[in-house]
């Protein structure tokens, strides 16, 4: 059976770098895997989705509403804007991080509010969690994105111990102990 998972953000928050740690430790697993990455205005904070799907034999790597098993959000308006590609019975983890999207900083928008209190309130199942609190603890702010895998390990039957070494191959070996303790934060809390 195919498993989906959609990762989504804001351009710089690290979705890419989660999904290629993903892809790796799947593909290490010896799932079939395919990753397909959307950038919209990645580099000027626009939204980011990036498709994982996995199982025995994947044809495509695109993920239709209503196809995701997981969604990872990396802050509350991309949660917001994907959830309708959530499965009935999936789940999405919500970084509770607010960053302003253009509209909102020249003031053209207003930024929603309980965006998360929303979806909970429509039977959805969120998990959120604070995400920036946990990556600055670990040592660095980038680190939100690891923080979230940590969170979506927990949802796997897959030792832990493969999570950090699919870590260990993916991040630069400056980075590797702050990742690993970001991880585990996630993972932990």
């Amino acid at each position: 059976m195919t498993k989906n998972i959609m990762i989504v953000g804001v351009g710089g928050q690290g979705s890419l770098l989660a999904s290629k740690l993903l892809g790796r430790l799947l593909v290490d697993e010896g799932y079939d895997v395919k990753v397909s990455e959307v950038h919209g205005m990645s580099q000027r904070g626009g939204s980011v989705v990036t498709y994982v799907r996995f199982g025995e034999k994947v044809y495509s790597p695109v993920i239709e509403n209503g196809e995701a098993d997981f969604i990872v959000s990396f802050e509350k308006i991309e949660a917001a804007r994907y959830v309708e590609n959530l499965k009935k019975d999936g789940t999405i983890i919500v970084n509770t991080q607010q960053i302003d999207p253009m509209p909102v900083i020249i003031g053209a928008a207003t930024y929603p509010e309980d965006i998360i209190g929303e979806m909970k309130n429509k039977g959805i199942h969120v998990d959120d969690i604070d995400a920036l609190a946990l990556a600055n603890e670990a040592g660095s702010s980038k680190a939100c994105n690891i923080v979230l895998m940590g969170r979506l390990a927990k949802y796997f039957d897959m030792p832990k111990e493969k999570w950090l070494t699919a870590i260990e191959k993916c991040v630069k070996p400056q980075f590797v102990e702050i990742n690993k303790k970001a991880f585990d934060l996630g993972y932990n809390c």
